[in-house]
C-alpha cells in the first residue's frame, strides 16, 4: 500500500531541498468545483503529484481545490497535463510565480478541508456559481481610468502593506471571513458603481465577488488569477503596472517583488523596507517588517527582549518556553507597527 503522506524530519527535507541542483518553478492554483469525495480526491492526488516530486501546500474540499507548490521545472509539463486531464480542470490556469527562487516548498502536504478559502458564510442560498465576471491586466487598467470604479483589496493587512494596486481601498481586518461582511458594509453606498476586487491569485477575491452580488451589488468584477497573473501578464505584454511594491506569498519567500518602490517601512526603525520575517526567537516568530541594518542589530529578532532569548544556549530557551502564554507576543496585523513588549522600554 503506498504511504500517502510524509514520514521523513522537517529539517532533513529542508537539506534536501537546498542540496538539490534542478531548477524548480513555484506555481499557484484554485478552482470551485463540487468534489463528491474529498478524501479519495486527496489520495489520488497525493499518489500522482508525489511521483512527480511536487512539493507545496494544497487544500481540497467538496466545493474543490486551492495549491501553492513548486515543481521541478523539467516536471512542470507533466504536471501540467496531469491536471488538466481530471475533467474539472481541463482549462486550470497555473499562476507562474513572479520571483522565484524554486525554494519556497520542501515537501508534499495536501490537506482535507470544510472549505478551500475559510469564508464563515452559512447562508445555503449562497452560490459560487453567481460570481463576478473577470476582468484580465488590460480590462483592469481600463476600468481603473475611470475614478468612480472602486478597487478593493480582499487580503490581510500585512499583505496590503508592502504591496497594493494604485487607490485600492483595504478592509482591515485579519482574517477573510470578517472582510466579506466589512466589505459590504463599507461598501453600502456603491452598489450601482464598477467595484473590482482582487488578491493574490483570484481564489479570495472571486468568492468576494459572489459574496457582493449575493448582498445586491450590481457590477461587481474580479482580477482574473489575482496579482500574480497580472503581474506576469503585465510584463510579457508591456501593459502598464498599477502595482506598487511587493506581492506577500504564503511560502519561504514571503515575497514577490512586483515593482521597484518600497512603500512600507522597517518596523523597528521607521526606515523604508518591504521585507517580512519571522522572529528568530523559537518562543516568538513574530511577523514583521525588518530593514537589513534592524536584522543585524537584532540579530533578526522583533525586540531586544527576543535578542536576549535567542542568544541563550539552545536547553536554556526550551525552558524558558516551558508553559509560557504566548499571546503577549502575537503581532495585531491590522496595526501598522509591533505591538509593545512587557517589560520592555
Amino acid at each position: 500500500m503506498a504511504v500517502l503522506h510524509n514520514r521523513i524530519s522537517q529539517k532533513e527535507l529542508k537539506e534536501r531541498l537546498h542540496q538539490e541542483t534542478e531548477p524548480r518553478t513555484t506555481i499557484s492554483f484554485y478552482h470551485y468545483f463540487f468534489i463528491e469525495d474529498p478524501q479519495q480526491f486527496r489520495d489520488e492526488l497525493y499518489k500522482a503529484l508525489n511521483e512527480l516530486q511536487v512539493f507545496g501546500r494544497i487544500y481540497v474540499a467538496s466545493e474543490g481545490i486551492n495549491a501553492q507548490v513548486s515543481v521541478p521545472s523539467n516536471n512542470f509539463e507533466a504536471l501540467k497535463n496531469y491536471l488538466h486531464s481530471i475533467d474539472a480542470l481541463k482549462d486550470l490556469r497555473l499562476n507562474i510565480a513572479v520571483d522565484d527562487d524554486g525554494k519556497s516548498f520542501w515537501v508534499l502536504k495536501i490537506k482535507v478541508r470544510d472549505k478551500i478559502v475559510a469564508d464563515g458564510i452559512n447562508d445555503l442560498s449562497f452560490n459560487m456559481r453567481n460570481k463576478g465576471k473577470y476582468v484580465n491586466a488590460e480590462q483592469f487598467n481600463q476600468l481603473t481610468t475611470d475614478p468612480e470604479t472602486v478597487i478593493v483589496d480582499m487580503r490581510n493587512h500585512y499583505e496590503y502593506e508592502v504591496g497594493h494596486f494604485e487607490n485600492a481601498i483595504e478592509v482591515p481586518s485579519d482574517t477573510f471571513r470578517e472582510q466579506l461582511p466589512m466589505s459590504a458594509e463599507m461598501l453600502a453606498d456603491k452598489k450601482e458603481k464598477n467595484i473590482i476586487m482582487y488578491c493574490t491569485g483570484g481564489i479570495r477575491c472571486e468568492k468576494a465577488s459572489a459574496y457582493l452580488l449575493h448582498k445586491g451589488f450590481k457590477n461587481v468584477f474580479h482580477l482574473e488569477g489575482g496579482i500574480i497573473h497580472y503581474a506576469n501578464t503585465v510584463k510579457e505584454n508591456g501593459l502598464p503596472n498599477k502595482f506598487k511594491g511587493k506581492n506577500f506569498v504564503f511560502d519561504d519567500r514571503l515575497g514577490e517583488r512586483v515593482s521597484d518602490e518600497i512603500i512600507s517601512k522597517c518596523h523597528q526603525c521607521g526606515k523604508p523596507a518591504d521585507t517580512h520575517t519571522n522572529c528568530k526567537n523559537d518562543g516568538c516568530h513574530l511577523l514583521f517588517i525588518q530593514c537589513d541594518e534592524c536584522a543585524e542589530k537584532y540579530d533578526g529578532c522583533c525586540s531586544s527582549g527576543c535578542q536576549e532569548v535567542f542568544r541563550m544556549p539552545v536547553e536554556e530557551q526550551k525552558k524558558l518556553r516551558k508553559g509560557v502564554d504566548k499571546g503577549q507576543h502575537i503581532f495585531n496585523k491590522s496595526k501598522h507597527r509591533l505591538r509593545p513588549r512587557l517589560n520592555e522600554k
